[in-house]
Formats: C-alpha cells, structure tokens, sequence
C-alpha cells in the first residue's frame, strides 16, 4: 500500500515532535473534562515518545499481538498521558480524543484494561505494577522470548513496600528482561513527594537490590533515549531501572509554575494558552 502524506510525514517525525504532539493530545482530552492529571502527562511525554517511537515493538492494528514488547501504566490516574500517546501511535483513534472522560468512552479517566486498546493492565492501587510486570518478565523469560516489559511507576510508589518485595524478585529471578521506569516528579497529592516519605537515595536503593539503575533528565529527550538505548543493550540479565527526574506541566510554563499541580483544574480560556505555549516552544 502507498502511505499517504501524513502518513510519511508522521513517519519522519523527530522523538521531540512525536513528544509535541502528545503532549498537545493530553491537553485537548483536559480540555474536555476541564480538569485532570494533565501535569502528569505533560511532565511524562518525553519518555512517552521514546517508549513508543524509539523503544517498543509493537503492531497498532493488533495490540495483543504476540511479538510485542509490553508498557505496563502502574500509576492508572495517568491514564490521559498513556492515551496521548496511544492516540500518536495509532493504537486509538484520534477521533476518541474528545470522549476522554465521558460515559461509554474507551478512555476512561483512570486507566483500565478492560476498556482500552492497548492498556495491558489495570492500575490505579498504587504500587501494585512492578509485581505484575516481575510476573509478566518471568513469563517471557520462560518462553524464551526476546520481549521487554517496560513499566512506568510513581515516586510516589517507591514508598510501597509491595514496590520492594518486587525489585528484589526481579533480581532474584534475574529478569533482564523488565525496564522500570519511574517517573520522579516530586509529587503527591499531599505535597512534595520527598516530604511524604523520601525515597532518596533511589538509585542507591535500586543498586543494593541487584538492578541496574540510571537517573536522568525525563525532559531532557535525548537524555531520555540514551538511557532507553543503554537499559536495552545490557548484556547482564540483571533487571534495569531509570528514574526520570521530571517538571509537572512540563512545556506550558504557566502550569509548571503553579504550586498545586497533582489534579489540576483549568480555567477555559487557559486552554488555549496551554495550547499557544505548546505551539511556540514546538521543535522546528
């Protein structure tokens, strides 16, 4: 079939652009709701673009296929960031954008496998999604297959013990296989995450638990895809962990600033200086 001219367009798409642009989905689904974990998804989208433009292998007209690499969302109320990007892969059509939210949508506000193409589990219980992903990695790894499963988790999950119980069966199981990507943003809903209860120091923590652990800038996308390429080319089966420090709101300054940024309610006509700030910060 001769690929139409967005579809060679789309194709040529730079990491940052395909990062622009989900982060660009996220917003129009905020918009909809008026309200939501839009920080989150602006502060996460880098990653985002890497895992599905860079990373993963996957087939967008068959999610359950077989072959494909597995993107486990740990944290469900990101869900608006994982549609944004489900959105840019293909996966979802774009036209469900403006249903986010809303009654028999696919696109429910926290995530659930049950409902979208795509979404591999069901998150949500926080701190729940490494275990899975230890068991989903030990089952590949039984299979002999090649495949990653790569999970995005909180900050705020590192302060749950089933976290932990996780990384050290990873290790144990020698599961290579499985990338943990945590998302450190700072921030719970009842404050700045290392005032809750601090993790620090992460990459120490990962390190004496048997993992190979790197830290970077998540808004930083070539930082980002090194880190991607280095987890992935490890020769070692020891599972690998990246914790991307991140701004909520990254890309619309007006957001990032804001103190309060866990849920945050938006006014109407802020939408569209959301949008304006995208545009001009906007790769060319």
């Amino acid at each position: 079939m001769t690929p139409t001219p967005d579809t060679a367009l789309k194709a040529n798409m730079s990491l940052a652009d395909r990062a622009y642009r989900i982060r660009r989905n996220a917003v129009l689904m905020g918009e909809v709701q008026g309200q939501g974990y839009v920080g989150q998804a602006l502060g996460i989208a880098d990653v985002l673009a890497v895992s599905y433009f860079h990373a993963m292998r996957y087939r967008a007209d068959d999610p359950h296929w077989e072959g494909r690499d597995r993107f486990l969302l740990s944290i469900g109320h990101y869900a608006i960031a994982l549609y944004a990007a489900l959105i840019e892969a293909g996966i979802v059509p774009e036209d469900e954008l403006e249903t986010y939210g809303c009654d028999d949508s696919r696109l429910p506000m926290s995530g659930m496998a049950s409902y979208t193409p795509g979404m591999e589990i069901t998150g949500g219980s926080l701190g729940h999604g490494l275990g899975i992903a230890v068991g989903m990695a030990l089952g590949l790894k039984r299979k002999q297959s090649d495949r990653f499963i790569f999970n995005l988790m909180s900050d705020g999950e590192l302060g749950e013990g089933s976290t932990w119980e996780a990384a050290m069966g990873a290790a144990h199981h020698r599961l290579g296989n499985l990338i943990n990507l945590v998302d450190f943003n700072n921030q719970q809903a009842d404050g700045p995450s290392r005032e809750m209860l601090s993790s620090e120091p992460v990459t120490d923590k990962f390190s004496a638990f048997g993992w190979h652990v790197q830290r970077v800038d998540g808004n930083d996308i070539d930082a980002v895809r090194n880190a991607f390429d280095i987890a992935m080319a490890i020769e070692d089966d020891r599972p690998r962990a990246i914790i991307f420090d991140t701004r909520m709101g990254s890309g619309v300054p007006f957001l990032e600033s804001r103190e309060v940024t866990h849920f945050i309610r938006v006014e109407p006509h802020e939408w569209t200086l959301a949008l304006d700030a995208l545009e001009a910060g906007r790769p060319t």
